[in-house]
């Protein structure tokens, strides 16, 4: 019996990557309005570099711009970087279609709701809260819980423990196959590709059930648990 369901967060609660893009095209936009005398698609392409060699959580990414171009950072520059940054991200922070009514549902349903996230701490909680998702997980899991990222076994027995389920008890939700199902399966959970934020391409996810929408959720939960209409 599905007794919790633990979801990753970017590109599974919210398009993460559309918000990225669009948030960087700003700052990008803002610098070049502030004085950066780089065009466009460099200023890009240099920023994509910093993102492949620290992360796509890196915090500097910016600083990291003007200091490997000047040797100095430009804080005229920086600040206009940041603000338009952060309006943007604001602005493209939403939810994917349906992921509230889900929520809301699962709740109904007497289910424990987690997440599990490689996302440092300070991020994911930014994002749930932003997003007024703070209160409805009974925890949150982020790389700082635990040290390891996905598909090590850590982060997801440490959901497990919080929200007191066994790992047949509990279905992973997220859109990175070779981290989110596989680290899942590992531990024993059912496990949920959630096709509809992939940007991989993946072909075979090798989860136990594919979803195009969040909302198909409930269905699974309640065949699982042999819920009939």
């Amino acid at each position: 019996m599905i007794k919790a369901v633990i979801f990753d967060l970017d590109n599974t609660l919210v398009d993460f990557m559309v918000m990225k893009r669009q948030a960087i095209d700003a700052a990008i936009n803002a610098m070049m309005d502030a004085g950066l005398k780089l065009s466009r698609d460099d200023i890009q392409t240099r920023i994509d570099e910093i993102y492949k060699e620290r992360g796509m959580e890196f915090q500097n990414v910016f600083d990291q711009l003007l200091y490997d171009e000047f040797q100095k950072v430009d804080f005229k520059i920086l600040s206009a970087g940041v603000i338009a940054y952060r309006r943007a991200r604001e602005a493209a922070l939403v939810p994917y279609p349906h992921v509230y009514m889900t929520l809301m549902e699962l709740l109904k349903l007497g289910l424990r709701l987690g997440v599990v996230s490689d996302a440092p701490a300070r991020e994911a909680w930014l994002r749930l809260t932003y997003l007024n998702f703070h209160h409805i997980f009974d925890h949150v899991v982020t790389f700082e819980d635990t040290g390891e990222r996905k598909p090590n076994a850590a982060p997801f027995r440490r959901a497990l423990q919080l929200l007191k389920v066994e790992g047949h008890e509990a279905l992973m939700v997220g859109d990175w196959a070779e981290r989110d199902v596989v680290g899942a399966a590992n531990v024993g959970m059912k496990t949920v590709f959630a096709r509809y934020g992939d940007t991989f391409g993946t072909v075979e996810s090798n989860a136990d059930y594919e979803i195009n929408d969040i909302s198909e959720l409930i269905d699974i939960v309640r065949n699982e648990n042999s819920v009939r209409f």
